[in-house]
């Protein structure tokens, strides 16, 4: 496995039990989520930065899915929804993941509507 700059979980942890492991792990990730224009003016909110490693994709991207009730997939080791979803998803992953608001960070569209 590749680690291209990012820190393993043991060299996080050391010995630390897993769930407060995650929990730091979680504290220093940077969170990206955007909304991108598709064919037909579809928008799409992509949440970037999430690490594998610590959480499972296909797990965040079926709770995120069956709460907002929209479609969704993992591609490319990041997770894409249907529709504007960016507030919704901020407050989940805050509320229920435990990552710090002051780690997500939305990026505005340039294009206005």
């Amino acid at each position: 496995m590749e680690s291209r700059g990012r820190l393993s979980l043991e060299s996080i942890c050391g010995g630390l039990p897993e769930e407060l492991c995650v929990q730091i792990s979680s504290g220093q990730q940077i969170v990206k989520i955007r909304v991108e224009k598709r064919k037909f003016g579809k928008e799409v909110t992509v949440i970037e930065g999430l690490d594998g490693a610590v959480y499972n994709l296909k797990e965040v991207a079926s709770r995120l899915k069956s709460r907002l009730a929209v479609g969704g997939t993992v591609k490319n080791d990041h997770i894409e929804l249907q529709g504007n979803q960016t507030t919704r998803v901020r407050h989940i992953l805050t509320e229920e993941l435990g990552i710090p608001p002051e780690n997500i960070i939305v990026i505005e569209s340039e294009e206005t509507g």
